[in-house]
């Protein structure tokens, strides 16, 4: 049985802290290429690392902010006016997503939501309590803490015997341990080192609280600079854009 490999295309915080690319993780199996989250800066981040768009044939999105959907807009119409891409794309994410993917390509490109695509474009609506399989993947959504105009979900991804959890934008939330327990990776959101901001997650907490998680391994992204000014001294792992990691 084959492993499934992520790279971390983007790590950073909504306004580029350490100057880090907005969140984006490419999840490679042996069947199927997805990112995890698509911030506006994602189509940048996979040219840059030599990746395909039009080999993507998923993107799993945990919450409607700019920072991780915000890329959808860039990527569907360089798919038709640039890659010229054929296959058959899948866009999963929290209820409304299909509507306010039309809505930011109206903001951004007025009447390019209304331009027939020349593949497949197909949405799913992901929900508490109710896996889903797409492709060879099977994911469940945990709901978070964190505002986003929809429901904004901690993802849970099954592939090819490994299990990769990632919390998107919260603050600590009784699911998290859910979503987390037997994980062979967690991505977790950190914002700050011990200040308490709301609806997002710090260091302080998570190491008090990580017994509670049940995880394998945990890997701390969506740094503020008041966090990434403190990791030379921080016991745990951190992300960093361009990370690749074999599950």
């Amino acid at each position: 049985m084959s492993s499934p490999r992520i790279q971390l295309l983007g790590t950073g915080d909504a306004f580029a802290a350490g100057g880090r690319l907005q969140t984006c993780f490419h999840l490679r199996t042996s069947r199927t290429q997805a990112l995890i989250d698509c911030g506006a800066t994602s189509l940048a981040a996979l040219r840059r690392h030599g990746l395909n768009p039009n080999d993507l044939d998923l993107i799993l999105l945990s919450h409607l902010h700019g920072d991780h959907f915000g890329g959808l807009p860039f990527l569907l119409i360089s798919a038709r006016l640039a890659d010229r891409r054929r296959r058959a794309l899948t866009i999963a994410g929290p209820p409304g997503v299909e509507a306010r993917l039309k809505a930011a390509m109206e903001v951004f490109f007025p009447g390019s939501s209304g331009v027939p695509a020349p593949f497949r474009l197909r949405f799913a609506e992901l929900r508490p309590g109710r896996p889903r399989r797409l492709r060879d993947l099977t994911v469940s959504v945990f709901e978070v803490s964190h505002p986003s105009g929809a429901p904004s979900h901690a993802l849970r991804v099954r592939a090819e015997g490994r299990t990769i959890t990632y919390t998107g934008d919260t603050e600590w939330t009784e699911t998290l341990p859910r979503a987390a327990r037997g994980a062979d990776l967690l991505i977790a959101e950190c914002y700050t080192y011990e200040r308490s901001v709301r609806y997002h997650s710090n260091y302080k907490t998570w190491m008090a609280r990580r017994d509670e998680l049940g995880c394998r391994r945990i890997l701390f992204t969506h740094m503020s600079e008041d966090m990434l000014a403190r990791l030379p001294g921080l016991e745990g792992e951190f992300a960093a854009d361009g990370l690749t990691i074999d599950l």
